[in-house]
């Protein structure tokens, strides 16, 4: 994998000699249109989790089909699970055989899946035996320590492969490990979940299986993307599983498990992030249909974020499910009808949304701070680090700090320069160059394909919206 370095003034990262570099669509006037997005990538790799460990047959709509959610579904077979796609589009999914042994040894690839290299193993400790987990290259760099810990302290054997606390590891449940013994105390668990969410919610998943339920307590600092969190919960709650918040970070799961159901996943407000910046980048207006009226997915975080970048925002309640909406961003223009991007100033905890807003924050007038956004050094790459060196290709100079990064804006930079912009392997970082390409012409994006994480169809797709004519030019 191609990693930026850490120095406090980046030099460019060198790319992979294999890559293509795609063109960066540049909008020609202002961008307008309707986008539908597909899927929750968290909510879908959630949903797919708790359907594996219901106590019957389950019926998914709406499930993202994506390389995290497959890498899920392979992962889910291999401990059991039976996938079975329906004439409707839907997917019914087959429960895996919670707490019988495993007929053999079972190897888990998560890619460069967090969700599957963290929700997996406490999957996969539901079911006596050995179960051997690695991924890309990059995988092995992301933290997995607390996962580790937790299941040693739930008694199951792990023997750590490669560097401490990260990929890979083989780990080995007995018959009478907490996670399946139906006997005893409900089991307890100390996570410090300050490095990822991710770490409590795969707990409090798994924990839906476990025939004892589960105390789960978060030590450490504040949780990253308690969103996310929320998230969890409220998926299991929806699925009728007693979840109780016992105390500021700690919750107990009630014994009892997942009934069988149908669920449908809502679209993943995350991806619409570069659509709707789009709007704003180009002075136009970009809507999103079916924008849930209360969700716990982060992106719903673009409706305040946004108008920090002098965009209006609105959602427009459907009358006949007051549930969705349609959500509206419309750029703002200066008199002469030219794109106005006003400084952002400072915005707290964007966490997963920050390369999208940081691409707006190079094309702003003023400046913009992200701050406390130290826990994506520990994702697919080192974002604050990857921000910050494919900057210095444009030519811009961002102040990075250790949880936080500094942009100038173009008053004081001046404009930006064209350049094949580096992905290092990461969905988020191709978003955030092609919200760039609008308006530097000659950007390009090294291995757009990695959007593939995420958004199989994002080349399409975004050039469908920003230059509609190159996209019917190559449907000829």
């Amino acid at each position: 994998m191609t990693r930026p370095t850490r120095a406090a003034a980046h030099s460019p990262a060198p790319r992979p000699d294999t890559a293509e570099t795609w063109p960066a669509p540049v909008a020609r006037g202002p961008v307008r249109g309707d986008v539908r997005l597909p899927g929750s990538k968290s909510l879908t790799n959630r949903h797919l989790v708790l359907a594996a460990l219901a106590d019957g047959p389950c019926v998914l709509h709406g499930v993202l089909e994506s390389r995290d959610t497959a890498l899920m579904r392979t992962a889910l077979t291999a401990l059991g699970a039976r996938f079975e796609p329906l004439s409707d589009g839907g997917l019914r999914v087959h429960p895996m055989p919670v707490g019988e042994p495993l007929a053999g040894d079972v190897a888990v690839d998560c890619g460069l899946a967090g969700t599957v290299m963290r929700f997996v193993p406490f999957v996969a400790a539901l079911r006596p035996g050995r179960v051997r987990f690695d991924g890309d290259a990059g995988a092995r760099l992301r933290p997995m320590a607390p996962v580790l810990d937790a299941l040693r302290q739930l008694g199951v054997a792990v023997v750590e492969e490669g560097e401490p606390g990260r990929l890979p590891f083989t780990m080995t449940t007995r018959a009478d490990a907490a996670p399946v013994a139906p006997d005893g105390d409900v089991p307890e668990v100390a996570v410090d979940a300050s490095g990822s969410s991710q770490f409590l919610s795969a707990a409090l998943l798994a924990a839906a299986g476990m025939p004892r339920g589960l105390r789960l307590r978060h030590t450490g600092e504040a949780v990253p993307s308690p969103e996310h969190v929320a998230m969890t919960v409220g998926v299991l709650r929806a699925l009728e599983v007693d979840v109780t918040e016992t105390g500021p970070g700690a919750w107990t799961v009630a014994p009892g498990r997942v009934p069988a159901h149908e669920a449908a996943v809502e679209p993943d407000l995350s991806n619409a992030g570069p659509f709707l910046a789009a709007a704003v980048a180009t002075g136009g207006s970009v809507t999103v249909p079916d924008w849930p009226t209360r969700t716990t997915q982060i992106g719903d975080r673009w409706r305040r974020i946004l108008p920090q970048f002098g965009a209006s925002v609105a959602l427009t309640v459907d009358r006949t499910d007051r549930s969705r909406g349609r959500l509206t961003v419309t750029g703002a223009v200066h008199d002469d009808g030219t794109p106005r991007i006003t400084g952002a100033g400072e915005i707290a905890d964007t966490a997963e949304l920050a390369p999208t807003a940081a691409a707006l924050a190079l094309l702003a007038s003023g400046p913009t701070r992200l701050t406390g956004i130290g826990h994506l050094r520990g994702h697919e790459t080192d974002r604050l680090a990857a921000l910050t060196a494919e900057a210095a290709r444009l030519g811009i100079t961002v102040d990075e700090g250790e949880t936080a990064l500094g942009f100038p804006g173009t008053d004081a930079s001046g404009p930006l320069s064209p350049a094949a912009l580096e992905t290092y392997h990461d969905h988020r970082m191709a978003t955030f160059a092609a919200v760039v390409g609008l308006r530097v012409p000659g950007t390009g994006i090294v291995d757009v394909a990695t959007t593939a994480k995420t958004m199989p169809d994002f080349p399409a797709l975004w050039t469908a919206l920003v230059a509609p004519g190159d996209a019917a030019e190559e449907t000829r």
